[in-house]
């Protein structure tokens, strides 16, 4: 049992360092309701990093009112806080860790965690706000953690380029799409998570889709329109189109498939043999060459869009 003196922070205020303290000294007195108390800290953190990444992964105006340094601050209190909410309820990772990792290693590698990534915003935590936190859950997986379904998916990492790890609705949104888009690396030879993170951005991850007259999923999953050469099925949709640099209103026929195998097809063909694409198949695997060779190109009017694509790779896809 949990001993009755052992500090309790999930009922506490997510920055509060005396708190934290007053944990770190249960700590070393080596009890086990310390363990379990940074056992749950230690899930608190996890789920805050969750919650980061999903804002992060979000396309978002970053000239908007939404957007301004004070909302950001009080956003990620709210953040930490609701995390702090949350692991009271628990999500089994607390569990695991106390039942894989003995007190010592336990009380040593949350606490150096709790340390960096508790205080009211210093630097360290800011910089990387979960510091061993990888080594930890690698310990916990090595242990008994359940493995995916399927070889492909289980074959990509659990990290991004920029090194966070992936919101589950970007986790969900590669792990459905990811064969398809090998197969259209095999034509194109653009590296797979390049076209993924195209897809994420035309669509929201999935959220935003084209509809067609029925309300049917058009499958369109690059914005790609119908031009008067297309012969297949057509949607329309209300899209935003920049003309000098201001964003216009209209409604455009867009073509629509029957699958998204068909999209990513239909859009490796076009990057395959459109002449004016020819240097975004010749990007050599770098995310900005690709996302600028695009814009060049045409592909999309929105001034902001390679840096905007550039972002999605490089921060949201494995």
């Amino acid at each position: 049992m949990i001993a009755s003196n052992t500090t309790d922070l999930s009922n506490k205020f997510a920055l509060d360092t005396n708190s934290l303290s007053a944990l770190k000294k249960d700590a070393k007195a080596g009890g086990a309701g310390a363990l379990k108390e940074t056992a749950t800290q230690f899930e608190a953190m996890f789920i805050n990093m969750m919650m980061k990444s999903m804002r992060d992964a979000t396309v978002q105006d970053e000239d908007g009112l939404g957007n301004s340094q004070q909302t950001k601050t009080f956003t990620t209190m709210l953040d930490q806080q609701t995390s702090q909410n949350l692991a009271k309820r628990g999500m089994g990772l607390a569990d695991v860790l106390v039942r894989q990792l003995s007190s010592q290693q336990m009380g040593q590698q949350a606490l150096a965690i709790g340390a960096e990534g508790n205080g009211a915003g210093g630097a360290a935590a800011a910089a990387n706000p979960f510091g061993n936190a990888a080594a930890m859950l690698k310990s916990a997986a090595a242990a008994g953690a359940q493995t995916s379904a399927s070889d492909e998916v289980a074959k990509l990492p659990a990290t991004t380029e920029s090194g966070r790890i992936q919101a589950p609705h970007v986790r969900a949104f590669q792990e459905k799409l990811h064969n398809h888009a090998l197969e259209a690396e095999k034509t194109t030879g653009v590296p797979a998570r390049f076209m993924l993170g195209q897809a994420a951005l035309e669509t929201g991850w999935g959220k935003r889709m084209i509809r067609n007259a029925d309300g049917s999923n058009s499958h369109n999953l690059f914005g790609i329109k119908a031009g008067p050469g297309w012969k297949g099925k057509v949607a329309e949709s209300v899209t935003t189109e920049y003309v000098n640099g201001r964003p216009q209103t209209r409604v455009e026929k867009f073509r629509a498939y029957d699958s998204p195998a068909e999209s990513f097809k239909d859009y490796a063909n076009m990057l395959a043999r459109n002449p004016r694409y020819e240097k975004v198949i010749n990007s050599g695997g770098d995310a900005a060459a690709f996302a600028h060779g695009l814009q060049r190109a045409g592909y999309a009017t929105d001034p902001n869009y390679a840096a905007k694509l550039t972002r999605v790779i490089k921060n949201s896809l494995a």
